[in-house]
């Protein structure tokens, strides 16, 4: 299989344009990764008293991302294995247009159908981009990963922040929030389709049989996939219900909404950084340690005294979340052996890892919905972090794994 030249190493003119494309269409692709979900959290409360949902209704909505995360990660590989990495993209971004168009019906069936078709192709986008970065970006997965990361918290953090300004704006309500991110999807397809030709002249990347009963073997790949899981747990417990938890304690929803994006707009800076800083040594654990710190801080700020300091505990989690993400892709990157490792890992670890992060949204949801009170359900997230620092500790460790 021939692999693409770096950016920046490669000597051939083209070779140069197409790494800039691919790269373009890879940030392009990053930054339509979260819009279809932090789009819908500020509007959870609008968009049930419209259709008449209650709290499974909404909890329901607010977890369907992540049970398609889990569900739909497997199906990534013999995607590639038939089609190849490039084609395999542009059908997931096909399908997130489709997903995204259907929620522009003023109508429940249409709303749950476009999300969970929404969710499904940003399930395999997320396993398919560590693949291509660890092919064609061999000598800068820190960076280019830092890169993506970046954008997919500040797309999150601008979805997050426009959602109800733009419902306000337009007739057609929270409908026109959601279906808005439509053109940026459409975006991206367009700017992928010049990797097709260049995707007939590579081979997919070959089957291991048995790969992913191997992985399930290793000690080390279920380390990886359980830290993945634990943290997107808090990231979607947090994306899903943080508006809520504000709104509780006196917050408007505009300004909910704002203190949402805040969390992804401090992440920013910090996702640039940490796979940089995670990849200047074999062994992550000290980095690990220090950003789940900083997010037990955040959780039990929000815990103990949510309107006391929202701003103060929005940003600390911002920043503990936004190190948490890079860094468990960057670790599925490190522990890979070589591209189908890191294609294999990365859909065991979203598979697994986005199974168990369901209990976030679903969990939070339903301990409120059984108290009547958000401090139980942020003790129950603060308490997450434990074995989130276990199961991260034995995947910062330096060792690859190979199938």
């Amino acid at each position: 299989m021939r692999d693409a030249p770096e950016l920046g190493t490669a000597k051939a003119p083209h070779h140069r344009v197409r790494g800039v494309l691919l790269l373009a269409g890879i940030l392009l692709i990053a930054a339509n990764l979260r819009p279809a979900i932090a789009s819908v959290s500020p509007l959870l409360v609008p968009i049930g008293a419209a259709l008449g949902f209650g709290a499974f209704g909404l909890t329901a909505l607010a977890t369907i991302p992540v049970v398609c995360f889990a569900a739909l990660a497997p199906a990534s590989l013999p995607l590639q294995r038939r089609l190849g990495l490039e084609p395999a993209m542009l059908i997931a971004l096909s399908v997130l247009l489709a997903g995204l168009l259907l929620r522009l019906f003023d109508a429940a069936l249409p709303l749950f159908l476009g999300t969970a078709l929404a969710g499904s192709a940003i399930a395999i986008g997320n396993v398919l981009l560590p693949a291509i970065v660890k092919r064609d970006f061999p000598g800068r997965i820190g960076l280019v990963t830092g890169l993506y990361t970046t954008m997919l918290n500040g797309a999150a953090a601008v979805a997050a922040a426009i959602s109800v300004p733009l419902a306000d704006a337009s007739g057609l309500g929270w409908r026109a929030a959601l279906g808005f991110w439509a053109i940026p999807a459409l975006a991206a397809l367009m700017l992928w389709l010049p990797q097709l030709r260049h995707g007939v002249h590579r081979a997919t990347l070959p089957r291991i049989p048995g790969g992913f009963i191997r992985l399930a073997r290793m000690k080390r790949a279920w380390a990886v996939a359980m830290f993945m899981g634990l943290q997107s747990l808090g990231y979607y417990a947090v994306l899903s219900w943080l508006p809520a938890i504000l709104h509780s304690v006196g917050i408007a929803p505009a300004r909910a909404g704002l203190m949402l994006s805040m969390t992804t707009v401090v992440a920013i800076p910090v996702a640039l950084i940490t796979p940089g800083l995670a990849t200047r040594g074999r062994d992550q654990r000290a980095l690990l340690a220090l950003v789940l710190g900083v997010t037990a801080i955040g959780y039990l700020g929000l815990d103990i005294a949510p309107g006391a300091a929202p701003w103060l505990w929005v940003v600390i989690i911002g920043i503990g979340q936004g190190a948490s993400f890079p860094l468990a892709l960057t670790l599925i990157v490190l522990r890979a052996g070589g591209v189908v490792e890191a294609m294999s890992v990365s859909a065991f670890s979203q598979a697994i890892g986005y199974a168990v992060s369901i209990a976030g949204p679903l969990g939070m949801g339903a301990i409120h919905a059984a108290t009547g009170a958000w401090w139980p359900a942020t003790a129950f997230l603060t308490a997450t972090l434990i074995p989130a620092l276990l199961f991260g500790l034995a995947a910062a460790r330096s060792e690859t794994i190979r199938l």
